[in-house]
């Protein structure tokens, strides 16, 4: 009898990340051959579940400890302390023993001080994937596993929507990011039950973060109102159609990436300034990736770019009339010059 069908859908989603992980490895150690000896033999890889203690990174740490020794992949993981609630610390302990019990090594919890830049939920992630990048870099590991499931992909597409920040805000979470594909998101396509339920008959203890369940935070209202509300309205499905539109306007937004990537160039003049009436010829799409591109690399933090922003220097090139400085964040100026359009910190 095999194991039950949560168990069996998780694992399958992790064995199949890991399979990519191992040939990605393979392919980069095959690359670097000539700097090894014959007498060397290549280290397996080291993939971490960054884990909080509940349901979904539970489940996601039992599948990586079940398959990453069938596959020769050395498995550890990390679970940070955001000291935002009494007794955090403790509780950490509590996930490292659990971690180290399903098998897994290296196993180390990390404390982070959370600012408050960005709001508390933009600042607490800022900081946790900082001390997520760190560790990855002090173990040397490959990947690593975050637990988001299909209903965190839902919760981010609508976020997005309220921004109204374009195509790129409603693609929702890339189920490969960061530095080098360092992270992977093996559980974009399960539902959030489903990983409880594999938790529960795997007997695994798993914690319920009060955070999630706190009015005060935008994601929680959305997953305790927003989404209720609309499934009433909507019917069942609103979430596996949320998550189907994240991955069609990601495969959108990449395509439109790579053609203003391409047509960046075309538009600059011999000394570097953007061109107004060859941006002009662009499709708008194109033509305000490739300002947001400039204003970016001029200083402005990606964070704090609003679409507002960008549609605001995008004036200077379709609807000139002699207007003034566009004042952007992080100090950066947008003014056109000459029919040039010249970014710049101010």
């Amino acid at each position: 009898m095999g194991p039950h069908p949560a168990v069996a859908a998780i694992r399958l989603a992790v064995r199949r990340v890991l399979h990519d992980i191992l040939t990605d490895h393979e392919a980069l150690q095959t690359a670097g051959a000539s700097r090894h000896t014959s007498h060397e033999r290549p280290p397996s890889p080291l993939v971490l579940v960054a884990c909080s203690g509940g349901a979904d990174s539970m489940a996601l740490a039992s599948a990586l400890a079940f398959e990453a020794p069938k596959l020769g992949i050395r498995a550890g993981g990390i679970t940070v302390d955001h000291g935002l609630q009494a007794g955090s610390d403790l509780r950490a302990d509590e996930v490292v023993l659990r971690l180290r019990e399903l098998g897994l090594d290296p196993v180390e919890a990390t404390s982070v001080t959370v600012g408050r830049e960005g709001g508390p939920e933009a600042a607490a992630r800022d900081a946790r994937y900082a001390a997520l990048d760190a560790c990855a870099a002090r173990h040397g590991a490959t990947a690593v596993l975050l637990g988001h499931t299909r209903d965190d992909q839902a919760e981010t597409v609508l976020l997005g929507l309220a921004r109204g920040s374009g195509i790129r805000s409603l693609s929702g979470m890339a189920a490969v990011s960061g530095a080098d594909g360092r992270y992977r998101r093996p559980f974009l396509q399960l539902d959030r039950q489903t990983a409880r339920k594999a938790c529960m008959v795997q007997s695994l203890p798993v914690w319920d973060d009060p955070h999630n369940a706190d009015p005060a935070y935008t994601r929680s209202r959305l997953r305790h109102e927003g989404l209720p509300a609309l499934e009433k309205a909507l019917g069942k499905g609103v979430v596996e159609a949320l998550a189907r539109t994240a991955q069609l306007s990601r495969d959108d937004a990449d395509a439109l990436d790579t053609w203003a990537s391409q047509a960046e160039a075309s538009v600059r003049d011999a000394t570097g300034l953007l061109e107004c009436a060859k941006l002009y010829a662009l499709p708008p799409a194109v033509r305000r990736r490739i300002l947001r591109r400039a204003a970016i690399k001029a200083g402005a933090p990606a964070g704090s770019l609003f679409a507002r922003h960008i549609e605001e220097v995008d004036r200077l090139i379709t609807g000139w009339r002699g207007q003034g400085a566009i004042n952007l964040p992080g100090k950066v100026v947008a003014q056109r010059q000459g029919g040039r359009l010249v970014i710049r910190q101010g």
